[in-house]
């Protein structure tokens, strides 16, 4: 969990389905992370620049433009210091983790994910990349 004296990583959630990206935006937010959710890729895009997430939730499925080419245009406007990126999909096949790999992502769950174990490993991956430590001169 989030140390709540310390400033707020900042994650997006992506996911058409709006429950779910609800649920799991509130879930990250309850263990200490400040959230911003969309519900497609250009939305994602929009927000992404005022927000400047430390983390990105992708689900891969998604109208409009897939979770691989939304992680890639991110990962292009952060050239200097990209964000952790995970997925969250119903996909599971080695196909599928090799497009994760070679799209720029750093963790996969398979949905239904557990949000306590997509909330630490988000937070272990941001502290493994001193990204942690980026969050407070950030903010």
């Amino acid at each position: 969990m989030i140390d709540p004296d310390k400033p707020q990583p900042r994650v997006m959630v992506v996911d058409d389905n709006e429950d779910a990206a609800v649920s799991l935006s509130f879930l990250l937010a309850s263990a200490g992370f400040k959230v911003a959710t969309a519900f497609s890729g250009p939305a994602a895009i929009e927000q992404a620049e005022a927000f400047k997430p430390h983390a990105y939730v992708l689900d891969i499925n998604m109208p409009e433009m897939s979770g691989y080419e939304l992680a890639r245009r991110l990962r292009d406007m952060h050239p200097d210091q990209p964000p952790i990126f995970a997925t969250v999909t119903a996909f599971s096949d080695d196909s599928h983790l090799t497009q994760a790999v070679d799209a720029g992502f750093d963790l996969h769950f398979t949905k239904p994910a557990n949000p306590s174990e997509v909330a630490e490993q988000l937070e272990d991956a941001l502290r493994e990349y001193g990204r942690l430590s980026a969050v407070a001169l950030a903010n």
